[in-house]
């Protein structure tokens, strides 16, 4: 289900991946490390780090939707439909300097990380 892309990312960033489950993580994890700076780069008015962060959530994102198969129903669909609206926000709060966008997307990766931490810690 998961596409060697997004372990390529670490992998060029020297970062040791022991699943594929584990990518998962780190990238909803990753997401959350950089709408917080982005969140405090707009408290603090810095334009430039603002753009810089969101643009780093956006990717991760973006990579998560490159590797969901489709073909496995009804979730991956979900989960790409919310993974655009959630760029959606983010380009948004990147117009608009609106801190509440970058934090409902905060949560929503917030539930997906705990949940899929919970669903990978059930299934080992």
């Amino acid at each position: 289900m998961y596409g060697s892309a997004a372990h390529n990312i670490y992998a060029q960033n020297n970062v040791e991946v022991e699943s594929p489950a584990k990518l998962i993580e780190m990238l909803y994890e990753g997401v959350l490390r950089f709408n917080a700076q982005a969140k405090k780069a707009v408290k603090d008015k810095d334009i430039e780090k603002k753009v810089y962060w969101i643009n780093r959530s956006i990717a991760i994102i973006t990579e998560l939707i490159s590797i969901l198969d489709l073909k496995q129903g009804k979730v991956s669909k979900y989960l790409e439909g919310l993974y655009n609206y959630e760029i959606q926000l983010l380009s948004q709060a990147n117009v608009h300097n609106d801190i509440t966008k970058i934090d409902e997307v905060s949560n929503v990766f917030k539930g997906l990380s705990d949940a899929w931490r919970e669903t990978n810690n059930v299934a080992h």
